[in-house]
């Protein structure tokens, strides 16, 4: 049973501290001290609630993996389980796996260290509220099928219909920070995981990110697609940060 979920923001090393400051900021949180051999590891420390947000100096790349807490005990046989559904083992060590899915993207079971509480909504002093809630895994149409189930079973959260064909929604109990959110993209190409901010509105916080740095890309139906300041890949979306709703739509 997955009992909590951190998003990992993967950025490039050299722009570790660059990336940390810019999502320390539009997330009112803190950081903990640098972890890792490379010191390559840190996380988001809320004001009020469990954290559910770290950061990840990687030497190519950059995008976003999540980290699913189980009871220790239960880990080995998850491993086991993940693999029979088509998962690569990278890593495992005692309380710690690292894996990557039929379409190859990344994720790690971590034991869970009785975290429950969901950090509270921000408020921008620019106005508007936001929620970093959601990991969209981006996937080619010829995979998607097959990274869909995998994700669905290994999970075992309701898997409901998107707001458009190419959504579908993984979503967890109201105790679980972060659901996962599947799109089928209309071309060919690597899978990859950006996160999703849910907003009060998306305008006005768009304009707070921009004011530290961030860069708006395109607009979708609901949504607007953004780079942060060292380049990486997010959105803000129209869905109300307490629920996850749709605001736009229901």
């Amino acid at each position: 049973m997955i009992h909590w979920v951190y998003a990992f923001i993967d950025r490039p090393r050299e722009s570790f501290d660059r990336a940390a400051q810019f999502w320390t900021a539009v997330t009112d949180t803190h950081l903990s001290s640098r972890r890792g051999d490379a010191q390559e590891f840190v996380t988001f420390l809320p004001e009020s609630g469990d954290a559910c947000l770290k950061l990840q100096g990687v030497i190519e790349g950059g995008g976003g993996h999540i980290d699913l807490a189980l009871e220790e005990k239960d880990i080995a046989g998850e491993v086991r389980r993940a693999v029979d559904l088509g998962a690569e083992v990278l890593e495992e060590i005692e309380g710690f796996a690292v894996l990557e899915s039929p379409a190859g993207l990344p994720f790690c079971f971590v034991t869970w260290e009785g975290e429950k509480e969901r950090p509270a909504v921000v408020k921008h002093r620019g106005g508007g509220a936001s929620r970093l809630d959601q990991a969209c895994l981006d996937i080619g149409p010829s995979q998607y099928a097959a990274e869909a189930e995998f994700w669905h079973a290994v999970t075992g959260w309701e898997r409901i219909r998107g707001s458009l064909p190419e959504f579908e929604v993984l979503r967890p109990g109201p105790a679980i920070p972060v659901r996962i959110l599947l799109q089928r993209l209309g071309e060919e190409r690597p899978a990859a995981v950006h996160h999703d901010l849910s907003c009060s509105d998306i305008e006005t916080v768009r304009a707070v990110h921009e004011a530290l740095g961030a860069r708006f890309e395109r607009r979708g139906p609901h949504w607007l697609v953004m780079s942060d300041p060292v380049g990486g890949t997010y959105c803000l979306t129209a869905r109300d940060p307490e629920t996850g709703s749709l605001s736009a739509v229901s």
